[in-house]
């Protein structure tokens, strides 16, 4: 069985959620805390509930979405799974913006590039279409959903029908594209080709905003209209 922790940072008001399994092995989605105040309220989380951290999973790294992920990949020596391309929000598009809003721009660390690499902690492992980021009894399936930003990811759990959707579909509204390395259209696919498809009451969790379902943004979504499929009955 899934268990679900949600928590709101940083000035964005940024989801990371906390996932684990009946045996306590634990994911962070999207660590967005970016104050001393709010790593605490994280980890001190895991602490009472006795959970064991095993990785961070990112959506996509804007840096509003990883704020905390290299204090607490250093906190608890897990890896960070990711898409390769992020590598460009990692290096061009977070200075860029960070600059624009006056904010720091995120701590760092290099992204595995070799199979030499792989045994580091602390470090990003890529990952793409189709691969399996296991968590304790939790099987994710990564689904490549760029256009928000060229790497973006959702991570699907299919037993538990639940995706983790990050900025790219929020509760009647999708990601922004305006970014640099965003793309309107490739959005657009990724919507309907990868989420838009799921089968079954699928929950959606986005990296903003409140919880939905496939279902309900499949009918009335406003911007996925008018493909959008009409109400039954």
């Amino acid at each position: 069985m899934i268990y679900i922790e949600h928590f709101t940072f940083n000035a964005f008001q940024t989801r990371c959620s906390v996932v684990w399994d009946d045996d306590n092995y634990c994911a962070f989605i999207d660590p967005g805390c970016s104050s001393p105040q709010e790593m605490l309220e994280l980890v001190s989380f895991v602490s009472k509930r006795f959970l064991q951290p095993v990785c961070i999973m990112l959506t996509h790294a804007h840096f509003d979405h990883i704020y905390g992920m290299s204090a607490l990949a250093k906190e608890y020596g897990i890896p960070v799974y990711a898409h390769a391309d992020e590598l460009s929000t990692l290096e061009t598009t977070n200075p860029q913006v960070c600059k624009c809003y006056g904010l720091p721009v995120p701590e760092t660390f290099p992204m595995i590039k070799s199979i030499s690499e792989a045994s580091l902690p602390s470090r990003f492992k890529q990952v793409s279409e189709g691969e399996v980021i296991e968590v304790g009894s939790l099987r994710f399936n990564v689904l490549e959903t760029p256009g928000h930003t060229r790497g973006g990811l959702c991570f699907y759990e299919p037993s538990e029908q639940v995706v983790f959707s990050g900025d790219t579909l929020f509760a009647g509204a999708i990601g922004r594209t305006d970014h640099p390395g965003g793309d309107y259209n490739l959005l657009m696919k990724s919507i309907f080709e990868k989420l838009m498809t799921l089968e079954g009451p699928v929950k959606v969790v986005p990296g903003h905003g409140p919880c939905t379902d496939i279902a309900t943004e499949r009918t009335t979504n406003p911007f996925l209209m008018p493909f959008n499929e009409p109400f039954e009955g």
